[in-house]
């Protein structure tokens, strides 16, 4: 692919303004925000649960206007730092795009797997503040969505060559765009001054023995993907079961019993998520 198509591709993905979610996720977040007997908690709770409400939180509190880029990964602590009034101009100003909804659905369901997964690693692993995994976990395929929004046409030509060929996404997206979702999470990473261990744990996830500085947040991440896809805890459709690398485990220092219990955690608290009518 030519350097000129690169740059043009990579100029639409950042110039990404409005982010759908869920309408039932949004209206529960708008009742809770509009209720003066809201606490922080009940409202992190629940934008702790959807990608694209988290990621405007955290492109927010991390921007210049705060003082605290790249520093704040964790959507309570942002939460408590931007105030209601902020929060309520966050929710107001997402979007919903219907034509999205069957997709989302998906895309949620396994990004709220994930984030689940993730905090049962960290703790399993011995982490420092487990939430900041989860939402690593939560966002790692938060590049696909702005794909499909920036990109429409070209993941058009994606979606036909995985349902032809029976290909992985993330090689039928290089294919067709000359990079993957994992890259694009690192453009908006950067773009949005995400902390730098919040950047690599979602741009490192296919590969976490890469990751340079933060391989603990890639390899949680990675680990928390892969068993959301094998045991099926909201597949986003199609997908192939990404594969498995061992080193992952060496960085946190897990055994494959260790595995195990994380998996018995998940499914213990897999009934934890949020029942919203989807």
């Amino acid at each position: 692919m030519a350097h000129s198509d690169l740059r043009l591709r990579k100029g639409r993905i950042l110039a990404i303004r409005d982010l759908p979610t869920l309408p039932s996720v949004l209206d529960e977040v708008v009742a809770l925000v509009e209720d003066p007997t809201t606490s922080t908690e009940q409202i992190a709770k629940i934008i702790a649960y959807d990608q694209v409400l988290s990621a405007k939180v955290l492109k927010m509190v991390n921007s210049p206007i705060y003082g605290f880029p790249g520093r704040i990964g964790s959507i309570h602590h942002a939460l408590v730092l931007l105030g209601f009034n902020v929060i309520r101009g966050i929710v107001i100003s997402t979007s919903v795009l219907e034509i999205m909804a069957q997709s989302m659905t998906r895309l949620w369901t396994h990004s709220v797997g994930c984030a689940l997964a993730a905090g049962c690693i960290a703790r399993r692993a011995g982490l420092k503040d487990p939430d900041e995994y989860s939402v690593a976990g939560l966002l790692h395929d938060l590049g696909k969505l702005v794909i499909a929004l920036q990109l429409p046409d070209l993941q058009a030509a994606i979606d036909d060559k995985i349902a032809r060929d029976d290909t992985y996404p993330l090689s039928a997206e290089k294919e067709m765009l000359g990079f993957g979702h994992d890259r694009v999470n690192a453009w908006l990473a950067k773009h949005w001054n995400l902390p730098p261990s919040l950047e690599e744990g979602l741009s490192h996830h296919h590969k976490p023995h890469l990751a340079r500085n933060y391989p603990k947040f890639a390899s949680v991440v990675h680990l928390a993907d892969f068993i959301v896809h094998v045991l099926d805890g909201g597949s986003e459709g199609k997908d192939l079961v990404p594969y498995l690398e061992p080193k992952a485990l060496d960085i946190l220092g897990l055994t494959t019993q260790d595995f195990g219990l994380i998996i018995e955690d998940f499914f213990a608290k897999h009934s934890l998520v949020p029942s919203f009518s989807l």
